[in-house]
């Protein structure tokens, strides 16, 4: 991140990050690859350095600080160093689910589902995506059931990231025939009767990032995990989505800068012809280029923590984010590919990693259509 947006709290905050992402994240990642999914106990030694639950209230076991820049701090260097799936996880934890429970859940319920977000006992997931449904979360079909003090959910959920590590979920279900006033949000635990894991999924990127299919088959879940009042879930999900896809764009531009550096050591010292790749017109006007946009980015997502962090950034404003930041990431990793040659398409070269992972950035959190269909409704068209 900028400097400009971060204070000397930050700038020392974002040392210890960076010290935790060599010694903790890369020595591992590489395995963690191999084997499908993170350790889980990458969350617990994320809590004891202090790198979750940052808006959790001190009397639920949390710091108390709601300050956006120390959750873009973590996700920009994760990102950056090119872990993108822990990057993905720790988005999730802080970023996307972790607002649900602080924001939307009574005391009684913090109480229960707080303490361990913040040590990483718990780690949060959220199941929105049906197999029918992508984008749009009118076509949810996952049905909850009043029956006395319970819930009875039917239904299955795709796509779902740390589904396999998952403890928690809040899941989007339907508890009503209208199409926006119909969805109820719950809070699942994955022990729960009837919550079935399914496969993990076979991706071509982010391998690391557990992605699985969930199934829920009679399965209670009390009224008392239900977040808010019944009916309220689409309300609910749209409030939280553009710090969502800030924290998308916050990964995005991170990556995209990581394997621009990473591709600017590479062309110095790479030869071709007996010359290094850098010194033809070609690799130079490339770079050029790409140097450009992303000062652009990083100069527009700056600007967007800003208003985030005062309360003002906008759902259309994330979304014009959303969406740019996440196509210059893809075409930065090609183009990066691209003056790598025959060696960029080799799984040892970190660019073949990031070519990959970037891919889905483009799609998840709303695709890049979904985000110019937000923009042209802000402006009345």
């Amino acid at each position: 991140m900028s400097s400009l947006v971060l204070d000397p709290e930050h700038i020392q905050f974002r040392d210890a990050v960076r010290a935790f992402v060599r010694d903790k994240v890369l020595p591992l990642h590489e395995e963690w690859e191999q084997a499908g999914r993170l350790d889980s106990a990458l969350f617990t030694e994320a809590g004891k350095q202090g790198l979750l639950g940052f808006p959790v209230p001190e009397q639920f076991g949390g710091p108390g600080v709601d300050d956006f820049r120390y959750h873009a701090i973590v996700v920009d260097e994760v990102s950056r160093a090119g872990a993108a799936s822990a990057a993905i996880a720790f988005s999730l934890q802080n970023d996307v689910v972790l607002p649900y429970l602080t924001d939307m859940a009574n005391d009684e319920q913090k109480a229960r589902w707080l303490p361990g977000t913040v040590t990483g006992d718990t780690i949060l997931g959220i199941a929105m995506t049906e197999p029918g449904t992508g984008s749009d979360l009118t076509g949810i079909r996952t049905t909850a059931v009043r029956d006395g003090d319970d819930y009875v959910v039917n239904g299955s959920k795709t796509f779902i990231s740390n589904g396999q590590n998952g403890t928690t979920f809040v899941v989007a279900v339907r508890t009503g025939t209208d199409k926006h006033k119909g969805l109820t949000l719950l809070v699942v635990h994955a022990d729960t009767p009837g919550f079935a894991r399914g496969r993990n999924l076979d991706k071509i990127g982010l391998h690391a990032q557990d992605t699985s299919e969930l199934t829920f088959t009679d399965m209670r879940v009390p009224v008392a995990n239900r977040l808010g009042d019944e009916g309220r879930g689409f309300y609910q999900l749209v409030h939280n989505l553009p710090q969502e896809r800030l924290s998308l764009a916050v990964g995005a531009v991170a990556a995209a800068e990581g394997v621009f550096e990473k591709t600017l050591e590479y062309v110095r010292e790479r030869k071709a012809f007996g010359r290094p790749v850098a010194s033809f017109q070609n690799s130079q006007f490339v770079l050029a280029e790409l140097a450009t946009e992303l000062d652009i980015a990083r100069t527009f997502l700056d600007d967007c923590i800003a208003e985030h962090v005062r309360g003002e950034l906008t759902a259309a404003r994330a979304a014009k984010l959303k969406w740019w930041a996440t196509e210059l990431q893809v075409r930065t990793a090609d183009r990066c590919l691209q003056l790598h040659g025959g060696y960029g398409y080799m799984r040892e070269y970190p660019v073949s990693r990031a070519f990959v992972d970037a891919r889905i950035q483009t799609i998840y959190g709303g695709t890049t259509e979904i985000m110019k269909t937000i923009v042209a409704k802000d402006l009345g068209i």
